[in-house]
């Protein structure tokens, strides 16, 4: 068995008496996270052993929090900081400026299939939330709750709430259905699978959509002034949580399409950034700013729920070797056209299905090799 969390989200429904106690709470969480932030920064000191012993007492008297809600301050603190640590590998001081609030189950929060009840400055609070969707994780012998997120976003409450349960994983035994994915610009995905049928995701109008919001971008930084600014990095978020939605879309009919137990082959896009030096100037940010790595988190985690596996292969010469008589050539390729012409046999097809093929292929010999210590073993 292995554990899968997603993040299951509802909004609350507040009504205009609570909305003074979570903005108040939610206000002097994130005040408290900033003060051990800065102490934090200043010694380094990711303990929350000493943190505890050195900063809960301030934190009780000079923001009014109650017991468990200390402890909680300093596990977000450390977190923030261990991630940056891992990511950037320097200490950065973060800054929580929005209004949060970490909530551990049945400590700060609790839940129903009829109320959500919550922990503030001034003790508990219960409220109705929007349930659609919710059901299905009641049951508490397959579901389990975590560390919740309270937020606010224009003025309406969330809940972001960590759902962990257990999926079988799948066997490579098991796999009766091998998918090639090509990810790419001008096709978001192109496909090649077992019954040795193509598919397409076209990426054109993406594309130009994208183009639209870096146009704006551009306007907006030559204004350099406080409400462009602003606007700008609504522009931005709201550009990612579009992309983020394509992703979703698109990785949900990945799996959704194919059958249980089916292996999707990837390429390995690890240091795709550094290749983009060789792209010319004007067509770079396409190629940088590209979420390849958000569908292939997307597709990973539904995968797991389908009972299904990704793997990540070498994407040397997929786009460069004929999957018929395995002729490796760069001129194979023709970039401009997307055109892909074997110079050896004269195939020729769509160049990213023919990546989609030869991914299709290493998959297949993945299976082969995989299966080879239990034919080695039998004998």
């Amino acid at each position: 068995m292995e554990q899968i969390t997603i993040i299951a989200k509802i909004q609350i429904s507040v009504k205009t008496g609570d909305k003074g106690l979570l903005d108040e709470t939610m206000s002097a969480y994130s005040d408290a996270c900033n003060y051990v932030s800065d102490y934090v920064f200043r010694t380094h000191d990711l303990k929350q052993f000493s943190l505890n012993k050195i900063l809960y007492s301030t934190l009780r008297k000079k923001f009014g929090l109650k017991s468990q809600m200390a402890q909680s301050v300093f596990k977000t603190v450390i977190a923030r900081y261990k991630t940056i640590l891992e990511n950037q590998k320097e200490w950065i001081k973060p800054s929580f400026k929005k209004p949060q609030y970490d909530l551990v189950w049945n400590r700060d929060y609790s839940l129903t299939q009829n109320c959500f009840s919550v922990n503030t400055l001034s003790g508990r609070v219960k409220l109705p939330y929007f349930s659609e969707g919710m059901t299905k994780y009641f049951d508490h012998a397959i579901y389990t709750f975590g560390t919740a997120k309270l937020v606010n976003k224009h003025g309406k409450y969330y809940l972001h709430i960590p759902v962990t349960y257990d999926v079988e994983e799948s066997n490579i035994s098991d796999i009766c259905n091998v998918v090639g994915i090509d990810r790419g610009i001008n096709f978001v995905v192109a496909t090649y699978d077992s019954k040795h049928k193509s598919g397409f995701v076209s990426g054109k109008a993406i594309k130009q959509k994208r183009a639209s919001y870096s146009k704006l971008r551009k306007e907006l930084q030559m204004r350099q002034t406080p409400s462009s600014r602003r606007r700008l990095k609504a522009v931005g978020q709201r550009e990612n949580r579009w992309m983020q939605d394509v992703n979703h879309c698109v990785s949900k009919a990945l799996v959704e399409s194919n059958p249980k137990h089916t292996l999707f082959v990837l390429e390995d896009l690890t240091g795709v950034r550094n290749a983009t030096e060789r792209v010319r100037t004007k067509d770079r940010y396409v190629s940088v700013s590209w979420s390849f790595y958000d569908l292939e988190q997307k597709l990973i985690y539904k995968a797991k729920q389908n009972q299904s596996t990704v793997i990540k292969v070498d994407p040397r010469y997929t786009s460069q070797c004929c999957p018929v008589c395995g002729h490796i050539e760069k001129a194979n390729r023709n970039k401009k056209i997307h055109l892909f012409t074997c110079k050896n046999c004269g195939y020729k097809s769509n160049d990213d299905r023919i990546g989609a093929m030869n991914l299709y292929r290493m998959g297949i010999d993945y299976l082969e090799e995989a299966q080879v210590p239990d034919t080695v073993m039998a004998e």
